[in-house]
């Protein structure tokens, strides 16, 4: 038995001129939540329908527990959808919402009552089967819908985007309720949202898309630490970027010349005296404080141009030397208004080069 439930194997999806997969290969396992992470038109929902067999790719092979599933029809798949937009029957209750597709199979009612008693109860809705939609909150609405998708045990629990119409606390809710099912079932899962804070929240790992292309595939961390590319780098929470010219490497540390400022970086293998090379520091990894009180080959002067508040930080943006911006967030209790001089620690060890400059 092979180890992934979910191969795509060099699957390319067209639209005229328009190439909506390209060349993608993406091994999901057994038990695993994987998340399709990207823009709006990157290629992840139709990669998704690639899957579920609505959409027939023009090259490649796609295979659900080693059975190759490319020429099967949707309903062969054995595969649970939760949808964006609910999509429960108003007319039926939430009971018989969770009973429809065991109708279908053709089930008696016997068993049919059993299940959907049984999917209920794991969503945590025991008492709510006689309810309408019209008379359920949208996270109990979104709740029934997975009692739907699980109901008859499906090979691979497939999610679009299912909490996007829901509000911002009742979204992190629903995160981990999500989360919890799919460990407690122990079953396979793939996850399309544009959502990063999200994608990180809830994957086992991530696949980036962009363009019809997988970027990188990792876990959270791995993604957000260890971008493979700029656009990684920048899609996956907030990076400041410097590109800039090496002017001296001297053991451990690298000299960067980033818009006539020098700056100090961890020394990367292959590091070459007038490379063009490109690093990127997160916000909250920058540290401020006021002029004169840190020194080093990492530390530079500058000037706050804005400053907003957001409750547990405070969000800068400076200038350095002529050009040079930089967005820091601290969480620090020493604020500095705009027009105010300060001293910026981008320190070696986080500054990481993703690849080279322009040339």
């Amino acid at each position: 038995m092979s180890d992934y439930m979910i191969e795509f194997v060099n699957v390319t999806k067209r639209y005229g001129d328009i190439v909506a997969n390209e060349h993608i290969t993406l091994q999901i396992k057994r038990g695993e939540l994987m998340t399709l992470l990207g823009p709006s038109g990157c290629g992840k929902t139709t990669a998704l329908r690639c899957l579920t067999g609505h959409n027939h790719p023009d090259e490649g092979r796609i295979f659900i527990d080693g059975q190759d599933v490319t020429d099967l029809p949707t309903y062969k798949r054995n595969l649970g959808m939760v949808f964006q937009n609910f999509a429960l029957f108003p007319h039926m209750t939430a009971f018989e919402n969770v009973e429809f597709p065991l109708r279908i199979r053709g089930l008696s009612q016997s068993e049919r009552r059993e299940k959907v008693v049984e999917a209920l109860k794991l969503v945590r809705l025991e008492g709510y089967g006689s309810h309408f939609p019209r008379q359920l909150s949208g996270g109990q609405q979104q709740r029934i819908g997975l009692a739907r998708a699980l109901v008859y045990r499906p090979s691979v629990l497939l999610l679009d985007e299912p909490l996007s119409n829901l509000d911002a606390k009742l979204r992190e809710e629903m995160r981990f309720e999500i989360k919890d099912l799919q460990v407690r079932l122990g079953i396979t899962a793939v996850y399309v949202t544009h959502d990063q804070e999200e994608a990180l929240a809830l994957s086992d790992r991530v696949a980036i898309m962009n363009k019809g292309r997988i970027e990188q595939v990792g876990t959270p961390e791995e993604i957000y630490e260890r971008p493979g590319s700029q656009f990684v780098a920048d899609f996956i929470g907030l990076s400041n970027f410097l590109e800039g010219t090496v002017t001296a490497v001297e053991g451990e540390t690298t000299y960067l010349a980033v818009d006539n400022l020098s700056l100090g970086l961890a020394t990367t293998a292959g590091a070459r005296v007038g490379q063009r090379v490109l690093a990127f520091v997160r916000p909250n990894e920058v540290e401020l404080a006021a002029p004169g009180t840190m020194s080093g080959p990492e530390v530079l002067e500058g000037v706050v141009e804005k400053m907003t508040y957001l409750g547990d930080k405070v969000d800068y943006r400076l200038r350095l030397g002529d050009r040079l911006m930089l967005r820091v967030q601290s969480g620090g209790t020493v604020r500095f208004k705009a027009g105010e001089r300060v001293a910026v620690r981008l320190p070696m060890e986080r500054c990481r080069v993703i690849g080279g400059g322009k040339a």
